[in-house]
């Protein structure tokens, strides 16, 4: 992993899940700048924002109020502009219906929430480097992260 400052968003509106996510990234000592957002509106705002830079990755999760991240990911990949961000869904579900869904829509990586901070911190060290690959969107391989 290249040693710039990551700009990650994390899409969450779980704050026990956003407090455990900032926890274990603090943890990883990683150059990294982290925003969090509590629903896919307020995402897509931050996104479309013309004076914002865009992430180097976004962790988005599935259930979310006001808009889910099945639709922040269609739009996110709908939209010359963000189409390019990596994207890094997370869910409780472990479903492979959910898996393949996201996948087809352009997701990087799906992760399976962890409920334990040493497995939260593996899977994030370990997604970070995947999304951010230098690859073209053709080549880049789908990765699945079970805690």
């Amino acid at each position: 992993m290249n040693l710039k400052t990551l700009n990650i968003i994390l899409a969450d509106d779980d704050t026990d899940d956003c407090n455990f996510f900032k926890e274990a990234l603090g943890e990883l000592e990683l150059p990294t700048h982290l925003t969090v957002v509590r629903d896919g509106e307020e995402l897509m705002q931050l996104l479309t924002n013309e004076t914002k830079e865009l992430p180097d990755v976004l962790f988005l999760d599935i259930n979310m109020p006001r808009k889910n991240g099945y639709e922040c990911l269609s739009e996110i990949k709908h939209n010359k502009k963000l189409k390019v961000i990596p994207v890094v869904m997370f869910s409780t579900s472990n479903s492979l219906d959910n898996i393949n869904t996201v996948f087809k829509a352009g997701a990087h990586v799906y992760i399976h929430k962890p409920g334990d901070f040493a497995q939260l911190k593996e899977v994030i060290y370990h997604a970070l480097p995947i999304a951010t690959e230098e690859m073209s969107a053709k080549n880049r391989l789908k990765y699945i992260l079970n805690a």
